[in-house]
């Protein structure tokens, strides 16, 4: 099924949003496709080549929500509430 996906990436248009929730995006990021975007996450966390773009939809949100916790905890020292 993966290839298929992939296949079909190359021909969906996918919309162009300058803020997402009012959260600008970067030139950067809105010039990537799916793929580049996925492989920039993993480079940036330091994940095996492709790994990321190789998640299902659900695990890719759960580990950006588990990266995201671990960045804010790491930088600032907290916790979010609830999380015990």
């Amino acid at each position: 099924m993966g290839w298929a996906y992939v296949m079909i990436e190359r021909f969906v248009k996918y919309p162009e949003e300058p803020e997402i929730l009012d959260i600008p995006i970067d030139d950067d990021f809105m010039n990537m496709s799916r793929m580049e975007l996925c492989n920039h996450i993993g480079v940036k966390f330091g994940l095996p080549d492709g790994a990321f773009w190789n998640l299902q939809s659900t695990q890719k949100i759960r580990l950006g929500c588990q990266l995201a916790r671990n960045f804010r905890e790491h930088h600032r020292g907290s916790s979010e509430p609830g999380n015990e």
